[in-house]
């Protein structure tokens, strides 16, 4: 099992409304999972991220967060406004994903 540290997600991680958040299409790379799915399995689940598990962006937060990463990570053409998730939201994505690596992650 790789143990994802720290500094291999500190870029990644962003300041929004006051929380600490991991952007939708940046959970790929800690869970293994395309940023569709994890979106489908959240619409599946909504009474699953009360508040403060999870923040749907505003167009205004999108403009401003997407320039702090080096490139889109939605690879620039993100059609629909992403979701924002929490360290609790994060374990509770974990969940509910069928992805060992979620799970792994989550155990650490």
């Amino acid at each position: 099992m790789d143990i994802i540290k720290y500094e291999q997600i500190e870029d990644k991680i962003i300041e929004l409304r006051g929380q600490k958040v991991i952007v939708d299409s940046c959970v790929d790379e800690l869970y293994g999972i395309e940023t569709k799915l994890v979106n489908e399995a959240v619409s599946r689940n909504v009474d699953k991220f009360p508040e403060g598990y999870l923040i749907e962006l505003t167009t205004h937060e999108w403009d401003k967060v997407k320039s702090q990463f080096a490139s889109s990570p939605s690879g620039g053409g993100k059609v629909k406004l992403p979701k924002a998730f929490s360290e609790k939201g994060l374990y509770m994505l974990s969940t509910i994903l069928k992805s060992p690596k979620a799970t792994e992650t989550s155990t650490i």
